[in-house]
């Protein structure tokens, strides 16, 4: 708090009269820097769906975002009253994905029993998981082959290109420099 009030130029008691705790802080300035994204509404489901998850990789991939998420997570791990502000935070920000699917679901593109937020966390925690866990960066394709995927997990009808099938072994997959020997002939 100290170093926000003396880049501010106020005193500290100013800076905390605004953010009672350092946690109030880090939500304030993650709303203020990365608002949810706007939900697309073109009507067809890949589309939208690739819309929403190229920029969350495009978000993910540059900072501070991924520095600021890191450290709302782990003071929310500490601090109750984080935990839900964390919450709340995660929620509009899912929103735009859930908005989506509600409507593919009333469509008829995925059925109306699917689980919602099992869906948005199959769309979103592949990034999250590689950003966060594995620190990989994102290959060309990553996001394609994710919604791809779940797409196709889903049954969605008119949602994947013609012709479309899964990859053997996909675009996202880890790349090793090859080890095999070439053949004499």
């Amino acid at each position: 708090m100290e170093a926000v009030a003396l880049r501010a130029g106020a005193s500290k008691t100013t800076v905390y009269r605004r953010w009672p705790s350092r946690s109030a802080l880090l939500v304030d300035a993650m709303e203020q820097a990365f608002q949810p994204l706007e939900t697309p509404t073109t009507g067809d489901l890949r589309r939208d769906l690739l819309a929403l998850m190229v920029a969350s990789e495009a978000l993910l991939g540059s900072q501070p975002f991924p520095r600021l998420l890191a450290a709302v997570i782990d003071a929310a791990e500490q601090d109750p009253n984080l935990a839900g502000l964390h919450f709340e935070l995660t929620e509009r920000r899912r929103e735009p994905v859930r908005a989506v699917l509600v409507e593919a679901a009333a469509r008829g593109i995925i059925s109306p029993t699917v689980d919602l937020e099992l869906v948005i966390d199959l769309l979103v925690g592949p990034a999250f998981y590689r950003r966060f866990v594995a620190h990989r960066p994102f290959p060309q394709g990553y996001v394609t082959d994710v919604v791809d995927l779940v797409l196709a997990a889903l049954g969605a009808t008119d949602a994947r290109p013609a012709g479309w099938r899964p990859k053997a072994g996909g675009r996202s997959s880890a790349r090793k420099p090859s080890t095999r020997v070439a053949r004499q002939p």
